[in-house]
C-alpha cells in the first residue's frame, strides 16, 4: 500500500489523482490532503477518501470547512505554506504528489524531500524557480522526483534505464493551442473567452492561457533541464496537434523513442504512482487505426515569442527563470482581467527580465525575494501597457 499526501486534491490534476486511487484502492491510500479555496469539493472529497490530516490556503477556508459539518475531518495541520509543510512531512506519507498551483508548494516540495519521501510533481513553478535547489536536495537525499505533467512523464518513460551518454535530444510534443494558425494580427485581438478553449485538454485558467501562449512549453523546456540534466540546446520542440505522442527521445544512434499514449492525464498520474511497476489501466487503449494521420512541425518563435523568452531565461540561468516564470503569472492574470492585450502578455514579460540583472540565486530566500521584486515590478509596469496588442 503506497500512502500518499496529495497537495492540490480539487485541481484537474487533483480530481484525476483521486480517481486513479479510486480505481487503486487496494494499493493506494490517501492519508493528507490540501486544497485551496474550494470548501464545498474537499469536503466532498474528505468525506470520500477519509484522510487523516488535511489544509487549506487560508484560515478562512478552514473555518468554513469546518462549518460545513463534515465528521471526516480528523485534524488540521494548517493553512497555507505551513499546511503543506506539515502534510508532506507526515511520517505515515510515501509519496507527496504536487499538484497545487502557484508557488505555494515550493517549500513543501523541499521539506518532503528531505524528509525522504517520493515526490510525484505536477507543478511546473517548483522546477522553474528553483530547479538547482530542488534537484540538488533530491540527489543529495536519494529521492526520486517523478514527473506528472504529460511531456515529462512521457520522456521518463523513454529514458528511464538508460545511460546519460546514450540520450542526443529530447523533443517536447506541443498541441499548438487554440491559436497555431492564426496571423498575427488575429493574435492581437484575442480576448480571454478565446484563449480559454483549448482544442485538448481540459485544465485550469492559467495553464490554459500559458498553453494558448506557448508559454507552458517553455516553462516545460525549463523543467526538462532540471529533471533530466540536458542543457537547453539538447531540448526541441514540436507541434503535435493531435496530442497522441506525449514526447520523444532521440538516441545518439538516430534512433527515436516516443510514448504514446490517450489524452487522460490519469495515465500518467497511475505511471507516477505504481512507479517503478506497472498496473492495468481502466481507461481504453489507444486506438492506432483511428488515429489517422499524426503531424509535427515547428513552433512559429515570431508568432509566440514566449518561447524564445523561456530559452533566454533558461541560458542565462541565474535568477532570470525566476523573473520569467513570476512575470508571466503577473500578465496572465492581467490578460484575464481583461486589462492586457494577449500579444502583450509575452512583451510584459521581456520587460521584467530586461530589468533584472542577472546574478546567482543560490538559496530558498533569495528565490522569494527575486519573485516578489519580479511580481511587483510586472504589476506596476501593467497598467501603463493598457490594452496594448
Amino acid at each position: 500500500m503506497r500512502r500518499l499526501a496529495i497537495l492540490g486534491s480539487t485541481g484537474s490534476i487533483g480530481r484525476s489523482a483521486l480517481s486513479v486511487v479510486q480505481s487503486h484502492a487496494d494499493r493506494l491510500e490517501v492519508v493528507a490532503m490540501a486544497a485551496g479555496a474550494n470548501v464545498a469539493l474537499f469536503a466532498e472529497q474528505v468525506e470520500q477518501f477519509r484522510p487523516r490530516a488535511v489544509a487549506m490556503a487560508s484560515g478562512t477556508a478552514i473555518d468554513r470547512l469546518r462549518r460545513h459539518g463534515s465528521d471526516a475531518v480528523t485534524e488540521v495541520a494548517g493553512h497555507g505554506s505551513d499546511g503543506l509543510v506539515a502534510l508532506a512531512t507526515r511520517a505515515d506519507v510515501d509519496m507527496v504528489l504536487c499538484a497545487s498551483s502557484g508557488t505555494a508548494a515550493l517549500e513543501a516540495v523541499l521539506a518532503a524531500i528531505e524528509a525522504g519521501k517520493m515526490i510525484a510533481l505536477a507543478n511546473k513553478e517548483v522546477l522553474v524557480m528553483a530547479g538547482a535547489l530542488v534537484t540538488e536536495a533530491a540527489r543529495r537525499r536519494g529521492v526520486e522526483i517523478l514527473p506528472v505533467d504529460s511531456e515529462h512523464n512521457a520522456v521518463h518513460q523513454c529514458v528511464h534505464g538508460r545511460p546519460a551518454h546514450e540520450i542526443r535530444r529530447l523533443i517536447l510534443t506541443a498541441s499548438g493551442g487554440p491559436f497555431r494558425g492564426h496571423s498575427a494580427e488575429a493574435l492581437a485581438a484575442v480576448a480571454p473567452p478565446d484563449a480559454l478553449k483549448h482544442p485538448t485538454w481540459r485544465m485550469g485558467r492559467k495553464i490554459t492561457i500559458d498553453s494558448a501562449t506557448l508559454i507552458n512549453k517553455g516553462l516545460e523546456v525549463i523543467e526538462a533541464r532540471w529533471l533530466f540534466d540536458v542543457p537547453p540546446d539538447r531540448i526541441d520542440i514540436v507541434v503535435h496537434p493531435q496530442s497522441v505522442v506525449h514526447s520523444m527521445v532521440e538516441m545518439v544512434d538516430g534512433s527515436i523513442l516516443a510514448q504514446l499514449g490517450v489524452t487522460d492525464m490519469r495515465l500518467p498520474i497511475q505511471y507516477a504512482f505504481s512507479y517503478p511497476d506497472r498496473w492495468s489501466s481502466p481507461l481504453p487503449p489507444l486506438d492506432l487505426a483511428r488515429c489517422g494521420r499524426l503531424d509535427f512541425h515547428l513552433p512559429d518563435h515570431e508568432k509566440f515569442p514566449g518561447l524564445r523568452l523561456a530559452y533566454r531565461a533558461l541560458e542565462t540561468g541565474g535568477g532570470l527563470p525566476v523573473v520569467f516564470n513570476a512575470a508571466n503569472e503577473v500578465a496572465v492574470e492581467e490578460f484575464l482581467a481583461g486589462r492586457l492585450g494577449f500579444t502583450a502578455i509575452p512583451w510584459l514579460i521581456a520587460q521584467a527580465m530586461d530589468a533584472h540583472t542577472p546574478a546567482p540565486v543560490s538559496t530558498l530566500p533569495e528565490v522569494r525575494a527575486l519573485d516578489a521584486w519580479a511580481r511587483a515590478y510586472s504589476q506596476a509596469l501593467a497598467p501603463t501597457v493598457q490594452l496594448k496588442g
